[in-house]
């Protein structure tokens, strides 16, 4: 991977893991602090006590997404 490449994955029944050089903002533009981390993982299950953050509780939720990306 490019150094300045950011890439989001969607991970199956989890959620969305962002690994590059990314800036992440509030909707009044305020920058959440990432800890220097070159990798994070965004809630999508609606359950997380870190939101916008994944803390696993899609795990006990029942969480389900298996979406895959349309074959060309």
């Amino acid at each position: 991977m490019a150094d300045a490449e950011v890439r989001i994955v969607t991970r199956e029944n989890g959620p969305l893991l962002v690994t590059g050089p990314v800036t992440l903002v509030d909707h009044l533009g305020n920058r959440y602090d990432l800890g220097g981390k070159d990798s994070i993982a965004l809630c999508r299950c609606g359950e997380s006590n870190r939101k916008p953050f994944c803390d696993g509780s899609h795990k006990n939720c029942g969480f389900v997404a298996g979406q895959t990306a349309p074959t060309p």
